[in-house]
């Protein structure tokens, strides 16, 4: 019976944090208009204009719907791992101090805020996942429900890394700077923006490594068919990335000062 108290207050507790997190986002609209703006730019500036210069990567498949599940991934790069700025201001303005000192474990915290980081990346997502509708994506009820477990683990485990980095952080303008040299790699680097099938030996290394890659080239292929790899085996790959950077964040949490 003591478990089942302890385990119904473990969840009681992330989900205070979790609904803190969402309240916050909430309050700041124009945060959600202008994280959405930029892959809307990107997907038809860029796709329009290079898809109208350039020859369809597939005989079936746009240049501009070839390049939409990258935008997905932009979306959830940018908006998880700067989600980790949040704590930077939560030690300015003593909120973290506040919660390390109550009696809840820095894991719950770390879980709490990653579900609240990643349900602004879900929101984002869902916003370009109506819009793939305009431009020819059409999303089955099996490869819809792809997507989504793709997203959440991309999201969970990057909203991990920038918390965990901004648990080293003690200024926003340190934390943007070294973020800058972190999701600029993770998303050029993932094959949003071209195949992954004919590029020199140097850079397959770096794809490879990406972790940004198997989530691209999951709902690419979850949506238009055209995968590099088997869906199964880059989900595979994304949750073995996804354990491993959520173990770093509540590592970096537990090693982290509220002050």
């Amino acid at each position: 019976m003591q478990s089942t108290i302890s385990l119904e207050d473990y969840f009681t507790k992330i989900y205070a944090l979790w609904l803190r997190e969402f309240k916050v986002f909430l309050r700041e609209k124009s945060r959600l208009i202008a994280s959405s703006f930029t892959p809307i730019l990107w997907l038809f500036v860029i796709g329009s204009g290079f898809g109208a210069t350039s020859p369809a990567t597939t005989a079936d498949v746009d240049y501009q719907q070839f390049i939409f599940p990258g935008i997905v991934a932009m979306s959830i790069i940018f908006s998880s791992v700067f989600f980790g700025s949040y704590i930077i201001w939560d030690r300015k303005f003593d909120f973290l101090k506040s919660v390390m000192v109550a009696p809840v474990s820095r894991g719950s915290v770390f879980v709490g805020k990653t579900l609240g980081g990643m349900t602004t990346s879900l929101i984002q997502a869902a916003i370009l996942l109506a819009i793939g509708a305009a431009i020819g994506i059409q999303l089955t009820p099996l490869s819809l429900v792809q997507s989504v477990a793709v997203i959440l683990l991309v999201s969970f485990g990057l909203t991990s890394l920038g918390l965990a980095l901004g648990s080293y952080m003690h200024s926003l303008e340190g934390f943007q700077m070294i973020v800058s040299f972190v999701v600029f790699p993770l998303f050029f680097l993932s094959g949003a923006l071209f195949p992954l099938d004919d590029l020199p030996s140097w850079l397959r290394v770096l794809t490879t490594a990406d972790p940004a890659t198997y989530g691209v080239d999951a709902m690419r292929d979850s949506m238009l068919g055209v995968g590099s790899n088997s869906i199964e085996l880059d989900l595979a790959i994304l949750a073995l990335y996804t354990t491993a950077l959520g173990a770093f964040g509540i590592y970096s949490f537990n090693r982290m000062k509220a002050v």
